[in-house]
Parts: structure tokens; sequence; C-alpha cells
């Protein structure tokens, strides 16, 4: 499934009537240029899971940082790492849910 499909399914099932009117998910652009998605956790299977800071530095323009704080999923990248940054949240609901849905 393709990634965008796929963070529209997940946003779906979290929504229940309340949660979507609190929480959700955003993405915008940075301005050197790049991407910051969060992805809020609270009151989905998620919100007390660990998860491992993700720091890759390919080059100025190839870059992903990756967190959560505060039951909030952090991804930030280059211009060109929006999909990488979305598959990195993708594959730890998948490893902490026990599904392989792709």
């Amino acid at each position: 499934m393709n990634i965008l499909k796929w963070i529209e399914n997940w946003y779906a099932e979290n929504c229940d009537g309340d949660w979507e009117h609190s929480y959700g998910v955003n993405i915008s652009n940075l301005d050197n240029p790049g991407w910051m998605v969060n992805i809020d956790l609270t009151n989905t299977k998620l919100e007390n899971l660990e998860f491992d800071t993700i720091d890759i530095s390919r080059s100025d323009t190839d870059w992903v940082y990756c967190n959560v704080i505060d039951e909030v999923f952090q991804g930030n990248g280059g211009v060109n790492n929006l999909g990488e940054i979305l598959n990195i949240f993708r594959e730890w609901v998948n490893l902490n849910t026990k599904t392989d849905k792709k």
C-alpha cells in the first residue's frame, strides 16, 4: 500500500468522534527546505510506547530526524525525505501493533 493511503487509513482508524477534534496528523514544510511531520499518539495504541530516536544525516539536503516527545511522533527531514519520514512511522506502528500492512 502506498504511504499516503496508509497514513489516511491510520488516521481514519483513530478517528472515534472525539480524538480527531483534539489530535491528528500535521504535515508542514520547513524553510531550509524540508518537511515536519507531527502525529499525535494520545489516546491511540501507541501513546505509551518507546521510540528510539532516528538521526540520519546523509547530506545537508538528505536527512531525517524522528523521535517521540510528549506523546507526539515528530519527524523532520530534507525536501525529498517526506516519504521516508512517513515510512519510519509506519514501520514503528507495524512493529508495535503486530501488523504487516505495507
